[in-house]
């Protein structure tokens, strides 16, 4: 399923079980998660993500290693719309300054732009990881790393910081811990074909220069 059209049933969820209010919703979503149907697992997921709390999330980490793809998928797309709202508009208003900064390669106004999300609301997990990638951008690695650093203490589940921890360490030259913490993505969203990728890849590499050096 390509990547926009999950996103655009997540910001159609909140009709998904338009017929009650929000807490039913809820209880709705959570019952229609353990259904035998993958459809009803798709929609309850992609109610979650569009009206859930950040606690909610570890919800959706469960439904990583649904037996259905499509849900996998979604469940994958609908963790990052919960850790993206931060709750706070003129916060959110931010992030998609900061983003639209950094797809345009202003990556030194995005780092500021993520850098007062962080001052002004530290404990949300989301502002990190987007400064740490701005950073790996910038090829400041070390400074990613530790933003890399915050984010895990807030969100342990956060695939997307273990798998970027890897490419820093790849830069870096580390190849065994970028290896170690690929592997704990994937322990956690075992849908990332390219994080797998770079596995395989990193590991021929080892093999390459152990075989040289031997």
């Amino acid at each position: 399923m390509p990547k926009f059209s999950c996103l655009l049933l997540l910001l159609c969820a909140s009709c998904v079980f338009a017929q009650v209010n929000t807490n039913s919703g809820r209880s709705e979503a959570l019952e229609a998660l353990v259904s035998q149907d993958a459809a009803q697992r798709v929609e309850a997921v992609s109610w979650i993500a569009a009206n859930g709390k950040p606690s909610d999330a570890e919800v959706l980490v469960q439904h990583l290693t649904d037996e259905s793809p499509l849900v996998r998928s979604y469940a994958e797309q609908g963790l990052w719309v919960l850790w993206s709202r931060s709750g706070d508009a003129a916060i959110d208003a931010l992030m998609t300054q900061g983003a639209g900064e950094m797809e345009s390669g202003e990556l030194k106004k995005a780092i500021v732009t993520f850098s007062e999300i962080i001052r002004r609301k530290p404990a949300f997990a989301e502002g990190w990881n987007k400064r740490a990638t701005a950073l790996f951008l910038a090829g400041e690695w070390k400074r990613s790393l530790a933003d890399c650093d915050q984010v895990m203490k807030r969100n342990p589940y956060h695939f997307g910081a273990l798998a970027g921890y890897g490419q820093i360490y790849f830069q870096l030259q580390q190849y065994g811990k970028a290896i170690g913490y690929w592997k704990r993505a994937l322990s956690v969203n075992p849908n990332m074909s390219g994080v797998e990728m770079s596995i395989k890849s990193t590991e021929e590499l080892l093999a390459r220069r152990r075989k040289n050096s031997a």
